[in-house]
């Protein structure tokens, strides 16, 4: 504690809470669990004022809650529910709530709201925000919300929704701070610190400064600390980092995502096909980024589409089903080499027994290496220079998973039926491993080659390949080996 005279600053630290947090970092028992989630009472004490239109009583319960956990309990309530609680608290559904919410909880929510209301939202909102927010929406919609929105906001977005969607140019952030590069550290302070709008409307939230040239074109940048660690009278240009990433409007979010990774940015310029400053990304978009490219990568490796609970049914049907459909297809050609070998199997019962064992294993070994194909396509640490290098380590680990796994079932199978059989599906379950770990590799890589998103299918012909692959090895083995007879 740092104490001075009576008219001087007192600095006194907060005192701890019992858990050693501060009092404002606590949770708050009566609203939450430990794990930081909204409790069932709360959410029902809520949910009854809402019923019994008591308006008073549901402020007083929600307006001490952060926006998250508004937005986390706005999207607890059934579709008639969110539009009666934003009717009933209009105070409490702020910007920063809805910029919270789900996709598509919000866009019932945008559709309920009349456009006037939307309009006063999208107005606190970034740009990148308010994208986010209205793009979703009917082009009628759209067109309702921008008319109601000022003139330099409104040409802002659509100037944004020009852009391909999961783009730099649809998401990048167009408040930042752009410099010419003849000024000084204190010409560029005193703008910083300039309250007559004599340069504009300056950014509040930046991380650095970009400087340009006379054609708006970014020649190098300068983080905050070192302009408040340089003298005034240094010239920008002798203390600016040339050397910067520039992001082009049109990449794709995922390649955006990767970059920000990769190089350690916190912020980067976004350049239009001339070359000229447009906009910034910051890491805290690009957060947002690369969590829902990887979920999105896993939900598509099960062709279970957005996977969102709050989707609505008809979508969650559409993008599952056609999958199922494909799925259903392939496992045909499974079952006509099953029904190849149909006369073999009636000779020995234990074939029928054995064979789901061959292609489930060698359905699981095909998903672990597909996962790992396609995270590292994603990750660009799969690519064309080393294609073959990265299948031949997969080859290696498909052989000596495949030995380990073909030498335990095939002593459990000798001892249970025959040596024979043990030593057929024990080479049966080598080969399946095998084909499994190609196949992992090759579909995911040849998706990509094709510009193709390469988790889209990729689980459908890998389990088709390993079943029919599994089926064939397995039988056909046995019908070798003399065990049965091909007729």
């Amino acid at each position: 504690m740092a104490q001075r005279g009576e008219d001087d600053l007192i600095l006194d630290d907060p005192p701890l809470a019992e858990d050693g947090g501060r009092p404002d970092d606590r949770v708050d028992d009566e609203r939450h669990d430990e794990d930081n989630r909204l409790k069932p009472e709360f959410v029902r004490r809520v949910r009854e004022a809402l019923e019994d239109e008591a308006d008073d009583e549901l402020y007083d319960l929600v307006e001490p809650l952060h926006p998250a956990d508004v937005a986390d309990l706005v999207e607890l309530f059934d579709a008639d529910e969110r539009s009666d609680f934003a009717a009933a608290v209009p105070d409490l559904v702020t910007s920063e709530v809805v910029a919270e919410l789900n996709d598509h909880v919000r866009e019932d929510m945008m559709e309920a709201l009349p456009a006037g209301a939307v309009a006063a939202i999208v107005e606190q909102l970034e740009t990148d925000d308010a994208v986010q927010l209205i793009e979703d929406l009917d082009a009628d919609d759209q067109r309702a919300i921008l008319a109601e929105v000022e003139p330099e906001d409104r040409i802002a977005i659509e100037s944004a929704l020009s852009y391909p969607e999961e783009t730099a140019g649809r998401l990048m952030n167009r408040d930042f701070v752009a410099v010419p590069e003849h000024l000084t550290v204190g010409d560029l302070i005193d703008m910083l610190r300039d309250d007559t709008g004599h340069w504009g409307d300056l950014s509040n939230d930046f991380w650095e400064v970009f400087v340009v040239d006379h054609k708006h074109h970014p020649v190098g940048t300068c983080q905050l600390s070192w302009i408040l660690r340089t003298p005034r009278t240094i010239a920008l240009s002798d203390v600016m980092k040339r050397d910067q990433t520039l992001i082009p409007v049109t990449m794709d979010q995922e390649e955006l995502g990767n970059m920000f990774q990769k190089y350690g940015l916190i912020s980067a310029a976004v350049v239009d096909d001339s070359g000229r400053l447009v906009g910034q990304m910051t890491v805290d978009d690009v957060v947002h980024i690369i969590s829902e490219e990887a979920g999105e990568d896993v939900l598509l490796l099960s062709g279970a589409g957005d996977g969102d609970i709050n989707e609505p049914i008809r979508e969650a049907y559409s993008s599952r089903v056609r999958w199922l459909i494909a799925n259903l297809g392939t496992a045909v050609v499974a079952s006509a080499i099953i029904a190849f070998f149909g006369a073999a199997i009636e000779q020995l019962v234990a074939l029928a027994v054995l064979m789901p064992i061959v292609a489930s294993i060698g359905g699981n070994a095909g998903t672990q290496t597909m996962a790992v194909a396609v995270r590292a396509i994603a990750t660009n640490q799969l690519t064309r220079a080393n294609t073959r290098k990265i299948l031949w380590r997969e080859m290696r680990v498909a052989m000596l998973n495949g030995a380990t796994v073909a030498v335990l079932i095939g002593i459990a199978v000798g001892l249970l039926f025959t040596p024979m059989l043990g030593a057929v599906i024990a080479v049966a379950m080598v080969v399946n491993i095998v084909i499994a770990g190609l196949a992992g590799v090759l579909v995911p890589v040849i998706f990509e080659r094709l510009d193709q998103d390469p988790a889209v299918a990729s689980s459908v012909f890998v389990t088709m390949i390993t079943d029919s692959m599994g089926f064939f090895a397995f039988l056909g083995l046995a019908v070798a080996s003399g065990l049965v007879s091909a007729g």
